[in-house]
């Protein structure tokens, strides 16, 4: 509201200052300098006084008007897009969350009318009732995520980063330390959003299954349009193949975006450190 009123009163001095100029052009005219000046000459120099008064003063109202205008526009895009968002988290409360809560509470009577010696159904049953708790536990998480503000396009881009590796630590009761050196104009859009994607996918591999009590991610620039992002965790690890792993998709997604990319992919353990590793090579690591 309090922008709506500036833009008026903005509009009204623009419209205003022009006809107030001539006005008093023409007062001070006629009773100070209709001696000195004659009536073709003070016609003759009215329009140049408003030229003049337009070129300096309503000029610089016009350019506030713009910038009034365009934080006007910002707002109400940001107002939709949280309207959006807000209406998406409720879709996937009254329906993906409570349809987890349900089957959660279906597996909970399965546990109880399962024949005794039946271990084999206990163990799936237990096995099916930690995928409901992470499932349930990363829509829980995504409509907190809807339902905060949407930010800057000059936040965009790190700030939701950032904010998802300090969610990890807090999960699971982890240190985290946040290095990136990767200049925003480094990166293109396409760039940005599959990078997110696949530091997003690492991270939430981190908390579902690490274990761990330190995590770090890092960016920094390689060469000529290069980078090189890490996801470390001292947890638990991997043994053999992670990619081959039964029930473990988060790896192979951000391997598969990677390589669409043309982006190199590894993930190994170095000194007890899970390293995921996504690398973009520079003009100067290209071979030739």
């Amino acid at each position: 509201m309090k922008r709506l009123a500036q833009d008026r009163r903005l509009k009204w001095l623009i419209l205003l200052i022009p006809t107030l100029t001539i006005g008093l052009w023409e007062y001070v005219r006629h009773t100070f300098l209709l001696s000195f000046m004659s009536m073709e000459l003070g016609n003759l120099l009215a329009p140049f006084i408003v030229l003049g008064v337009t070129l300096t003063v309503v000029r610089g109202l016009f350019a506030r008007l713009e910038q009034f205008q365009a934080a006007l526009q910002r707002e109400r895009t940001l107002s939709g897009a949280l309207e959006e968002r807000e209406k998406l988290a409720r879709e996937l409360h009254d329906g993906i969350a409570q349809s987890l809560f349900l089957l959660a509470v279906k597996l909970d009577k399965l546990d109880r009318t399962a024949p005794l010696g039946e271990s084999r159904v206990l163990e799936l049953s237990g096995e099916l009732k930690e995928t409901v708790r992470i499932m349930h536990e990363d829509v829980r998480q995504a409509i907190a995520n809807l339902r905060m503000p949407p930010t800057s396009a000059e936040e965009a881009w790190v700030v939701p980063l950032r904010e998802l590796l300090q969610d990890t630590a807090n999960v699971t009761e982890a240190r985290a330390e946040f290095h990136w050196s990767i200049r925003d104009e480094e990166l293109t859009g396409k760039e940005k959003n599959e990078l997110h994607a696949c530091l997003r996918e690492a991270l939430i591999n981190v908390r579902k299954h690490a274990r761990a009590t330190r995590v770090f991610v890092r960016g920094e620039t390689m060469g000529e349009g290069g980078f090189r992002c890490t996801v470390e965790d001292d947890g638990v690890g991997f043994a053999g193949d992670p990619l081959s792993v039964h029930g473990r998709f988060g790896l192979r997604m951000v391997r598969d975006r990677a390589k669409r990319m043309g982006w190199t992919f590894a993930a190994e353990r170095k000194a007890g450190w899970t390293v995921v590793e996504i690398a973009k090579p520079g003009e100067r690591e290209k071979p030739g």
